[in-house]
């Protein structure tokens, strides 16, 4: 990562910045200003155009991130863009991106990296720009297949029972979950986390066992407390969630790691019943969040969103990316447009499909195609994993993380998920709304989606391009316009400002405020 500059060079910077804005400002001006009488009139002054920013990555991994010479605007004629840009259509607002702290990966930095090197790998993905700045983050409620054991948060000898939860407890993630996450949060103070369990205790189910079955009637309103009895526990711990959901992948029972069966009624009722109204006058209020599952089944929330009494509680959607279309969470949201979307979880992994990579699959798909269709936030599967895929309880086999550690060595590699998520998360931030722009993907190749920061007005176009082949686009924002060549099989993400014209200024600005320029990141 590019080093902070000092004092003096920052000076020189801003009074760069500060000369760059006086000198804009006189030209700017100049243009009203009327010859004395008798005097010649000076020549006409070259408008001065905003500049694009771009950083660029290649499927070949020739290019990760890298910042490329910034591109020059020209003023919007009437010949046709590609890509048109429309401020003035707005959609969602944007929560941001992260990954699953599952019990594996804070295992993993808390056991494999030094004190040093885990707060500088984790500045580096929670910091502000140029760090990659990720601020969601998933928590599971209780073991989930990434984890070193079997456990819930209320575990007691076999054929007894615990109705008033006296023997509820997060001891078990006293050692790794509970410390990485208060780090994390001492780096990012405003890291949005969504919790999920991957079963209830097992007294509370139909088979006494936390591996399938499902829950017990009877003890719906226990579960509900027993949820309200994590969001206490983690935040007396300084850990506030901002979103729950009832359980992961609820419409599939797993056989070898911890899941069980919840169908839309039952969620409905609990929901309705229970969790709603005891967490309706807490403040701040956490989310619900319905479905946590695949865009396949979309009649599933609809189910439970049809329930007039459960709707009213429920917050949003909350979708995995295993099965189905994202157009299926845009339908969902299209027809109950007061509930948000969300992407909770999507893995990769080293599977024979994806030999050449991940790169434009997630970007193109679970980014772009995925905010497209509504999501607000998109959350990545494991953040760490090891060189084995682990270490984990069951499940997926090949699974990969955003990062590699390497279980021997500590030694840190930085996945194509790493640089999908980068793409977005340090350039679209908090706030952001998308906007409008032409959708390219099917006649050219070349997936799209657009964004305005609120913070400065900036405009963020994330491209990929699928093709073998270099491919010419052309992008309007309905003042400036400009041509940019996408690289064969290549990812890019382009910012600016129509409001200043040089990407000199925003630098500028950016060392007077600290935050520093986004660097190549190898």
């Amino acid at each position: 990562m590019a080093e902070r500059p000092s004092e003096p060079a920052r000076t020189v910077y801003v009074f760069i910045a500060l000369i760059s804005l006086l000198t804009m400002a006189a030209l700017y001006a100049s243009r009203f200003v009327q010859p004395a009488i008798g005097l010649q009139a000076p020549p006409p002054v070259r408008p001065i155009m905003p500049e694009v920013e771009v950083w660029l990555s290649t499927a070949d991994h020739r290019l990760k991130l890298a910042s490329q010479p910034d591109v020059e605007m020209k003023p919007h004629d009437t010949s046709p863009a590609d890509v048109v840009i429309d401020l003035g259509t707005r959609y969602q607002t944007m929560t941001g991106f992260g990954a699953a702290m599952t019990d594996s990966s804070a295992w993993l930095l808390q056991n494999t990296l030094n004190t040093l090197q885990r707060r500088a790998l984790l500045r580096e993905l929670y910091g502000a720009p140029p760090n990659l700045n990720l601020n969601m983050m998933r928590l599971t409620i209780g073991a989930s297949d990434f984890s070193l054991r079997l456990y819930t948060l209320d575990d007691i000898p076999f054929g007894q029972t615990d109705t008033t939860l006296q023997h509820f407890n997060v001891a078990a993630n006293l050692q790794d979950v509970i410390p990485v996450v208060r780090e994390v949060l001492s780096i990012h103070p405003g890291m949005l986390i969504v919790a999920s369990p991957w079963s209830a205790p097992a007294w509370m189910k139909t088979n006494e066992n936390l591996i399938g079955g499902e829950l017990l009637e009877q003890y719906e309103s226990t579960y509900a407390d027993y949820l309200i009895k994590y969001l206490d526990a983690y935040r007396s711990h300084g850990i506030p969630i901002f979103a729950l959901t009832l359980q992961n992948e609820p419409a599939y029972s797993p056989i070898s790691y911890p899941g069980m069966v919840m169908g839309t009624e039952t969620r409905a009722r609990i929901i309705a019943r229970y969790l709603g109204p005891r967490l309706e006058g807490r403040k701040p209020r956490t989310a619900i969040l319905d479905w946590d599952h695949n865009w396949s089944h979309p009649e599933q929330p609809l189910a439970v969103l049809a329930n007039a009494d459960a709707a009213r509680y429920v917050d949003g959607v909350a979708w995995h990316c295993y099965e189905g279309s994202q157009h299926e969470q845009g339908r969902v949201h299209r027809q109950h447009p007061d509930k948000d979307a969300y992407i909770t979880e999507c893995s990769g992994g080293d599977w024979p499909l994806n030999m050449n990579g991940e790169l434009l699959w997630f970007t193109r798909n679970l980014l772009v195609t995925g905010t497209r269709q509504w999501a607000r936030g998109v959350i990545y599967w494991n953040l760490a994993l090891d060189e084995n895929h682990g270490p984990h309880f069951g499940g997926c086999l090949a699974c990969k993380g955003v990062i590699t550690i390497d279980s021997q060595t500590g030694a840190v590699s930085r996945n194509d998920e790493y640089y999908a998520l980068a793409h977005f998360s340090k350039f679209v931030l908090p706030g952001a709304t998308r906007v409008k722009s032409t959708d390219t993907d099917a006649d050219k190749g070349i997936a799209n989606v657009a964004f305005q920061n609120d913070v400065d007005g900036s405009i963020v176009l994330v491209m990929v391009n699928i093709n073998t082949s270099a491919r010419p686009v052309s992008v309007t924002d309905g003042r400036f316009r400009f041509e940019y060549t996408m690289p064969p099989e290549s990812v890019a993400t382009f910012v600016w400002n129509p409001d200043l014209p040089t990407a000199l200024v925003r630098r500028a600005l950016r060392w007077l405020g600290g935050g520093g320029v986004p660097a190549r990141v190898e």
